[in-house]
């Protein structure tokens, strides 16, 4: 995938490692000698510091070569990375399709334009998935990696585009276009009786002021609204491109497990590929242990675990065993769904639980290693 695809998202409900995930594949990409950029909405503090970024910004921002070199990584490629930020995102595309500089002006200075791009449900959403599709093209990446929002639904983005597109071209904001563009203000009379009524009675809890600002703001935005639809139309077209990838991610939680496959059926529907499931966090099963006698023979000498070391190991490495065998049946439902999915090409890659965080370049390098093994002496990348 890393080699033949362009866009890579990675999806996923919260607190599965989606971040991690996106960065570990990004850091695999560039040793693989592409130039990577990783697109994210909230990335944790000490990962961008362990790339030698102080704060990550909306601004695309190289990581420093020498942060690979003092971590033993070998680095062939880039690595760029950038937060996404959903208002930025929309003032862009505000100004790319509003007619006029004047337009484009009153849409930005509305007060409810400046909540409905800061707050409105969806939002966020499309406005990933827009500066994914201004960045898709950029002919200073070789691979883009995206992840997504951390949303309750985690596959919003995917309706997103005809969801903003609906709520523009409704019933509701019809009412509004018709009172406001004969005369620029609004008025109540050019309506149906039973809509201006509810119109007045929202002004008495709103103010007339506010009624106004809604109109305008309707009335404006309508002017860019063929431009808009189009433009989502081809945004939604670009996620079922060829060269997109999906990897969903999850640990062996069985309520995230379940949600993986929920989302899943979602990309099914929506006639997308499920490329890669990526499973974080699981439990390793020991075979068979020592005596201990032998082991605490072989620690004999050993000044730092003490004289009970033996049965204290012994003991640490049957608990993680029980709960790897536990991990094990919360995956079988996955099992199960991804006998149908590895027919159509569908990979799973297992991602052991670490015994630390992951919060420098070195250990993501370890988490690299486990989603795309790579010999930096191969001719041809595996």
């Amino acid at each position: 995938m890393l080699d033949s695809r362009r866009v890579i998202l990675c999806v996923g409900c919260g607190g599965v490692g989606k971040t991690t995930t996106s960065a570990a594949l990004g850091l695999a990409a560039a040793r693989r000698g592409k130039r990577v950029l990783c697109l994210t909405i909230d990335p944790a503090r000490r990962l961008s510091q362990s790339l030698g970024i102080e704060e990550m910004t909306t601004e695309a921002q190289a990581i420093d070569p020498a942060v690979f070199r003092q971590a033993g990584v070998e680095v062939p490629g880039s690595m760029t990375v950038m937060m996404l930020d959903t208002k930025s995102t929309f003032d862009s595309l505000v100004t790319q399709l509003a007619p006029t500089a004047e337009q484009r002006d009153r849409i930005l200075g509305n007060v409810l334009y400046k909540y409905i791009s800061t707050s409105l449900a969806g939002t966020q959403e499309y406005m990933a998935m827009e500066k994914l599709y201004a960045v898709k093209d950029d002919p200073a990446y070789d691979i883009i990696l995206l992840d997504t929002p951390p949303t309750t639904n985690a596959l919003d983005f995917l309706d997103a585009p005809e969801r903003l597109v609906g709520a523009i071209d409704s019933a509701a904001t019809r009412w509004f276009v018709q009172a406001f563009e004969s005369s620029g203000k609004l008025s109540l009379n050019l309506l149906a009786r039973s809509t201006a009524a509810v119109l007045k009675g929202m002004g008495k809890l709103t103010g007339s002021g506010f009624l106004e600002q809604v109109a305008s703001f309707i009335s404006e935005i309508n002017t860019v609204f063929g431009g808009w639809k189009a433009r989502a139309e081809t945004v939604s077209a670009a996620l079922r491109g060829p060269d997109v990838a999906y990897v969903l991610v999850t640990t062996p939680d069985p309520l995230c497990v379940r949600e993986v496959l929920f989302f899943a059926e979602r990309l099914r529907e929506q006639k997308m590929r499920r490329d890669a499931f990526v499973v974080n966090r699981v439990h390793p099963i020991y075979g068979a242990l020592p005596e201990e006698s032998a082991l605490a023979a072989a620690l004999e000498d050993d000044p730092v675990l003490g004289a009970d070391a033996a049965a204290r190991l012994l003991r640490a490495a049957d608990d993680e065993s029980r709960v790897g065998a536990l991990d094990q049946r919360h995956l079988v439902d996955l099992d199960v769904a991804l006998a149908s999915e590895r027919r159509s090409g569908s990979l799973r890659v297992d991602v052991p639980a670490f015994p630390y965080d992951i919060y420098d370049v070195a250990r993501l390098s370890r988490v690299a290693d486990v989603l795309a093994p790579f010999a930096s002496s191969a001719a041809t990348p595996r």
